[in-house]
């Protein structure tokens, strides 16, 4: 079992920033990575950012230049800078981990609640 704990989500007007945080805790071998997906009113989930254990990262087009993620594996916690926020950017943002429960476990995600951004023009 797995608690994902995210914070940070609240209200920026444009151009303005916030910073997601999601806490990973519990049992677990491994975390593989971690990022961030939104949803917006009316649109699919899509993937904001990811990053590996190994500091890889990938990014939405969208967000590209403007979002930063970041990681403390000691802590177990991924970092979501958002910066030169836009009204499109306004979603349900989660949190989304990969973990091994064991060494030969499968990998397997697991999905924080949500947290709200929202940008007012």
């Amino acid at each position: 079992q797995v608690q994902l704990r995210e914070s940070g989500g609240g209200l920026a007007q444009a151009g303005g920033s916030l910073r997601l945080s999601c806490a990973a805790s519990g049992s677990f071998f491994s975390i593989n990575y971690m990022g961030w997906y939104r949803q917006a009113p009316g649109k699919q989930r899509e993937l904001v950012a990811r990053i590996t254990s190994g500091g890889s990262t990938n990014y939405a087009d969208s967000v590209l230049g403007r979002f930063t993620i970041s990681r403390d594996n000691a802590k177990n916690t991924v970092y979501l800078q958002m910066n030169d926020l836009k009204p499109e950017d306004t979603a349900v943002y989660y949190c989304n981990v990969a973990v091994k429960r064991s060494f030969s476990s499968p990998t397997m995600e697991q999905w924080g609640q949500g947290t709200q951004v929202t940008v007012s023009s």
